[in-house]
Formats: C-alpha cells, sequence, structure tokens
C-alpha cells in the first residue's frame, strides 16, 4: 500500500492568513481540497493531512468528508517540517504500508497523472525516494520506501529531510514530468494569484 501525507501545518505568515482555506480553481475547491483531491483521483487509499498553526481552517478548507481522508493535530509543528512529516507517518503507518508519498498544501496543483507516474516508477523500480522532475528542478509530491521510516522518524528535526535525500541521492529517482502544478508553490500572495490565473480563476483579493 501507498498513502500519503499532505503537509499542512504552517503558519502561513508569507501569504498573510492560512493557506490552506483559499479558493482555488472551479467546483468549490480550496487550496487544500484540490491538492487532496488529486491524490484520491490518483488513487491513493489513504491521505493524512497534518494540522498545525491553523487546525480548525485546516479541518473547514477539507471540504469533503471522505474515510480515506483524516486529519492529524501537531501541537510541535513549529519544531519544522520533518516533524509534521513524521507526525503524518506516524497516523497513517501500518504493516501494509510500503511507502508514502509527501506533498505540501503549498503544492496544491500537482495532476493525478503526476501522482501516478510517480507511484508507478517506484513499483517498476523500488527506488528509496521518487520525485518529479524537470530541468534540474524537484517537485512534488516526493515518494519514500518503507526502507527509509526510520531515518526519517530519527532525523534532526531542525534538518529536514534533505540530509537524508542527499545520502541516497545515488539511488533517488527523478521522474521527468511536464505538470506546472508539481513545481507551483504557494507561499506569497503572488503565488496565489499566479495560480488562480492557472486555475482558469480570475485574480482576487489576497486579504
Amino acid at each position: 500500500m501507498i498513502g500519503a501525507v499532505m503537509l499542512a501545518a504552517g503558519a502561513s505568515s508569507r501569504m498573510g492568513r492560512p493557506k490552506a482555506g483559499l479558493p482555488l480553481g472551479c467546483g468549490g475547491h480550496t487550496v487544500l481540497s484540490m491538492g487532496v483531491h488529486a491524490l484520491l483521483a490518483a488513487g491513493v487509499p489513504r491521505v493524512v493531512v497534518v494540522a498545525g498553526a491553523h487546525p480548525e481552517a485546516v479541518r473547514r478548507a477539507l471540504r469533503l468528508r471522505d474515510r480515506r481522508v483524516q486529519v492529524v493535530d501537531h501541537p510541535g509543528w513549529a519544531e519544522g517540517q520533518l516533524s509534521s512529516m513524521v507526525r503524518g507517518l506516524d497516523a497513517l503507518d501500518d504493516p501494509r504500508l510500503e511507502a508514502v508519498l509527501v506533498t505540501l498544501v503549498d503544492v496544491p496543483m500537482v495532476t493525478p497523472s503526476t501522482v501516478r507516474a510517480i507511484m508507478r516508477a517506484w513499483r517498476q523500480t523500488g527506488a528509496p525516494i521518487v520525485r518529479p522532475a524537470r530541468s534540474g528542478e524537484h517537485g512534488h509530491p516526493v515518494l519514500f520506501d518503507r526502507r527509509l521510516f526510520a531515518e526519517l522518524r530519527s532525523a534532526d528535526p531542525s534538518s529536514g529531510a534533505k540530509p537524508i535525500v542527499r545520502a541516497h541521492a545515488s539511488a533517488v529517482l527523478n521522474v521527468p514530468v511536464d505538470d506546472e502544478g508539481a513545481f507551483l508553490d504557494l507561499d506569497t500572495p503572488e503565488d496565489y494569484e499566479r495560480a488562480r490565473r492557472a486555475a482558469g480563476r480570475p485574480p482576487g483579493p489576497t486579504s
């Protein structure tokens, strides 16, 4: 089984308000619900959303009730992104779990086809880390094989997962994708306006 962890614990300080609930695309989607929908549409059987600084805003932003999706709170979210990842991994872990897709609420427009391509590449190769790539740039989601779970749990939260990725650099599988959404990161109001345009919605107020 491949599960997914969606990190939505940050304070959204650069955005100026919780980004999870910002409207995006059609059908009443929010930034969070669009990202979760892509994972479910790709066939991911379980998704854990990690909330931290704004737990109630994250729950409101989910906009769906689906037994495949679980929101967990992480009181220690300020320790860093890796601590949120481990919180999600602990909530998701199951003897059947073979790998986990890790993505960010900041990257809501990745397509289901990209998610499927990452999972397919892992199934074909068994690589410890699989991620989308284009022209030297790396996107989300990033897949970690179960062999790395212990390393993730024992790593220094202040350093994040990058040291683990570097330690396995020779075995990382970069999957070329033609998907702007895998690389479009929503940190600022300007990023959000760019995403709204890409999603086919006219720019709107961001405050």
